[in-house]
């Protein structure tokens, strides 16, 4: 892997983390489209590649962060709302990515992009 590309992926594994921790964010509005055109990606590439790197070793200190932050504050995060979620988010992944590998790569390009630009205008 060239040298440049390995300082490339660091940079966007840093830059997702971040915005992961800050707001929540990261995989699937960072990762995926940087993926696709910085490092010519197909969609689903990108997506397979988003998913994988969310993995549990991942989230786990953000997660462990944002639960003793928000005990301390008095608004403790439920595990058992995250458990459900989690649980649901599960068998959804799996359900989703079934039929977005059936999808055309530029019609889920379409998609994407329409769930990002109508969630950045719910969000204003």
């Amino acid at each position: 892997m060239p040298i440049q590309e390995l300082i490339l992926i660091v940079l966007l594994g840093l830059a997702a983390g971040v915005l992961s921790g800050l707001v929540g964010v990261g995989g699937g509005i960072i990762m995926v489209p940087a993926l696709v055109f910085f490092l010519s990606y197909s969609q689903h590439q990108a997506q397979g590649t988003s998913l994988a790197v969310l993995t549990l070793p991942v989230v786990v200190l953000a997660s462990v962060k944002y639960y003793h932050e928000c005990e301390k504050m008095g608004t403790p995060i439920d595990l058992r709302v995250a458990g459900l979620l989690a649980v649901g988010f599960i068998v959804g992944g799996y359900f989703g990515s079934s039929m977005a590998v059936k999808i055309d790569k530029d019609v889920l390009k379409k998609i994407f992009a329409v769930v990002l630009f109508y969630t950045a205008i719910k969000m204003l």
